[in-house]
């Protein structure tokens, strides 16, 4: 950002900060609770478990589509409108839930309503307004400053999302948690700007036709390894979030448990965030994408050798946490690093929807895989494999040095 105030440059920068950050937190926070209403939505419908779970997988899918389309509108016309619409679908969706009977009507409300709503006012549209409204300097550390945003509301709206469903049984709590996602909307006037007049935007590259943009990333080999690595994220963070309560339930714990191991990630996320955020600046992203997938690999081996205690699955969620969204920041720098700021909405949420795609096939494939099986041993072998891969795919990225990146202005 640039101003003739530093003072004032920089209480605007933590503004933005602070409003995007925000607005994840409750839209992905009410996101990342759902699993905890899996369980009451199969009770109280009878539609099974693998039913209940493609609509879960639908919303990874769909939450992933609408990136692209919603990264695009904001690249030409600003955000507000876009994070307007977002935030209100998601509370519509959520509170509509309980009242769905079938899977057709779980289908429209948590994968068409409040995952669509939840990916238009999601990172596609969040990390571009925020790496616009920064100097490259900065921009590590405000993309992870973000995504803690959305770290500390999964940490935050899990308990509440179990507290409020010892209090008010779970239909009240989910229809509590999506009227608690309009308090995102203040966030609009901070980053409801367009393009063109947010601070920074000036000195950024024109941006190209979206067929342009798309043909020149999808002709670069790194941009293609970036979405494949991507996509094995979004099949392990899918996976996590929709099923392990189930996890939980099925090692014999109590159902506390569950809350509190989707509350550990989303604490630790915020560590892991932040840190990356950090480390961004220091080594190169590619081999940081590299760590974080070999870490998840490593840590789910110890996990399935490890006894099934209450510590142990504490202990696992605190490492997943770590890692859980630590992917998000490197990728969208890599992203800007690549092709530049001026398509960097629908650049990044072309990436989010290979995420997505994993996702689908993280929730959905964890519910058949129980079904069939009665465990999810082999989802964590497939989790392991996926993660390995996903851990070389990064290396040979190719990426400048950082002090070359940073003499290039934006």
């Amino acid at each position: 950002m640039h101003s003739e105030n530093p003072a004032g440059a920089r209480r605007a920068l933590w503004l933005i900060l602070l409003a995007a950050a925000g607005t994840f937190a409750l839209t992905m926070g009410t996101r990342q609770t759902m699993g905890l209403f899996l369980g009451p939505l199969n009770t109280s419908t009878g539609l099974g478990l693998s039913s209940i779970s493609l609509a879960f997988a639908f919303g990874q899918l769909w939450w992933g589509l609408t990136q692209p389309f919603a990264g695009a509108i904001a690249d030409k016309v600003g955000t507000g409108r876009v994070l307007v619409a977002g935030i209100v679908l998601v509370a519509l969706g959520t509170f509509i839930t309980p009242w769905m009977t079938s899977t057709a009507g779980l289908i429209f409300a948590i994968g068409v309503l409040a995952a669509g709503g939840a990916g238009m006012a999601g990172p596609a549209v969040l990390m571009a307004a925020v790496t616009r409204m920064t100097a490259p300097a900065q921009r590590g550390l405000a993309t992870g400053i973000v995504n803690a945003g959305g770290s500390f509301g999964q940490f935050v709206m899990a308990p509440v999302a179990g507290a409020l469903t010892v209090g008010l049984g779970w239909a009240n709590a989910m229809q509590a948690l999506g009227l608690a996602v309009l308090l995102a909307l203040p966030a609009v006037l901070a980053l409801g700007g367009s393009a063109a007049s947010a601070p920074g935007a000036a000195t950024a590259a024109k941006p190209l036709s979206n067929k342009a943009a798309l043909r020149q990333a999808f002709a670069d080999p790194s941009y293609r390894m970036l979405a494949a690595g991507f996509a094995v994220c979004g099949f392990h963070v899918a996976f996590l979030a929709t099923h392990l309560p189930g996890v939980v339930a099925s090692c014999g714990l109590p159902v506390q448990f569950g809350a509190w191991s989707l509350a550990m990630i989303g604490l630790f996320n915020i560590v892991g965030s932040v840190g990356m955020g950090w480390a961004i600046g220091r080594w190169r992203m590619k081999s940081l994408l590299s760590l974080v997938y070999a870490t998840r690999a490593l840590a789910i081996v110890l996990f399935l050798i490890a006894p099934k205690t209450g510590t142990a699955m504490l202990l696992f969620s605190a490492v997943m946490g770590l890692t859980f969204l630590s992917t998000v920041a490197p990728t969208a720098g890599l992203v800007a690093k690549f092709f530049g700021v001026g398509n960097m909405a629908m650049l990044f949420g072309m990436l989010m929807l290979a995420h997505q795609i994993g996702g689908f096939m993280g929730a959905w494939l964890g519910g058949q895989v129980f079904e069939a099986t009665g465990s999810y041993d082999l989802m964590w072998t497939i989790d392991v494999a996926l993660a390995v891969g996903a851990a070389l795919v990064h290396l040979p990225i190719r990426e400048a040095r950082l002090a070359r990146t940073q003499a290039v202005p934006a």
